[in-house]
């Protein structure tokens, strides 16, 4: 599997372009913004990107999602009870002072447990809501694409309309229950691993009580 983390816009939102090594078949997770740089990176390595996958529907995470749709021909993902901040991240940009363009339809609802696939990537759908209704998590061989549930040290805020605390810790518990090896990619700053976060996170004494 092919990982490429790229940090984008002004808010350095995580975008994640994972990819099968052999059939070039590809994935672009949260594409918040640049969308010519993560177009440049999917054509410099030659992917065909088969999904466009929100974690959530914060305008950071998905803002450019219209851009890489037109580019790719990929269908867009995101977990149904996110439809609704989705459809809003346009006013939610405005609200921050950015602009952005009215998101198309996405073509796919997900739910808990599915499975997203692209070539020889297979893709647990993990339903993690708390900073979001509809947040999800992508699990794979050892490796988890978080969005703003979990951080490095940190878990998302639960403040923005949507947020609820208790099903953050619900969530966070979920995560903590994958092995401790796994490699925890983020939607904002360094990769982590279920371990280091199991005992250094800073919720983690109180969210696993």
């Amino acid at each position: 599997m092919i990982v490429k983390i790229v940090a984008v816009g002004p808010l350095q939102a995580n975008c994640v372009i994972v990819a099968d090594d052999v059939s070039l078949k590809a994935i672009v997770i949260d594409p918040g913004d640049e969308p010519d740089r993560i177009s440049g990176i999917i054509n410099a390595m030659g992917l065909n990107v088969e999904m466009i996958v929100c974690t959530h529907g914060h305008f950071d995470h998905m803002g450019v999602v219209s851009d890489i749709k037109k580019e790719t021909g990929a269908r867009i993902a995101l977990h149904r009870d996110e439809i609704e901040l989705y459809k809003g991240a346009k006013d939610m940009a405005a609200f921050w002072g950015y602009e952005l363009e009215t998101p198309p339809e996405p073509d796919i609802l997900l739910s808990d447990g599915d499975t997203i696939r692209a070539g020889g990537l297979n893709f647990s759908v993990l339903h993690t809501p708390g900073h979001s209704p509809g947040g999800i998590c992508l699990y794979m061989d050892n490796v988890v694409i978080t969005g703003d549930t979990l951080f490095k040290g940190s878990v998302g805020r639960t403040d923005f309309y949507g947020g609820d605390m208790e099903k953050l810790k619900q969530s966070f518990r979920r995560l903590m229950a994958l092995p401790e090896s796994t490699d925890v990619v983020p939607g904002h700053g360094p990769v982590t691993t279920i371990g280091h976060e199991k005992t250094e996170n800073m919720f983690s004494e109180e969210f696993l009580k």
